[in-house]
């Protein structure tokens, strides 16, 4: 690991821990050189299954994508950043274990509007209303009296 401060390569780690659950190391490293420290994070790096559009085009899944949809439906709710990356991380591994290396846009959604149910019931009413394209009230009414259930 090349030090940010000095660029030299040699590093010792002084202290590791898990964190996210497990899935990352938290790295704390000192410059033998220049006896700066800094922080790492090292995490496996899994392969994501293509996206296929409803138009049948495929793409990428695009977490930053994912994330920008479930931060537009609990704007102004009181969800917090550690709840969001919960439901993202959710999201992720469900996706990865259909195993599949083409997935529908659809089930991504599915599974947004799943997490956001039990997030914030509002943030799932804005985004179902979105992705479902509600036309008129009484779809919204269909939604709630969904959620009552």
């Amino acid at each position: 690991m090349h030090c940010p401060f000095c660029n030299a390569t040699d590093t010792k780690v002084i202290d590791s821990r898990l964190v996210g659950e497990g899935h990352q190391v938290r790295r704390r490293r000192e410059c033998t050189e220049c006896h700066e420290r800094f922080t790492t994070f090292e995490g496996a790096e899994l392969v994501m299954p293509r996206v296929i559009k409803q138009d049948g085009s495929r793409q990428p899944f695009d977490e930053e994508k994912l994330r920008g949809g479930m931060l537009r439906a609990v704007e102004k709710r009181p969800v917090s950043m550690d709840q969001i990356e919960q439901s993202l991380s959710k999201i992720k591994s469900m996706v990865r274990a259909t195993g599949e290396r083409e997935i529908p846009s659809e089930l991504i959604g599915n599974l947004m509007m799943e997490q956001l149910m039990h997030l914030d019931k509002v943030a799932y009413i804005r985004f179902a209303s979105v992705y479902r394209a509600f036309e008129d009230v009484s779809e919204f009414g269909e939604a709630i009296a969904k959620l009552q259930k």
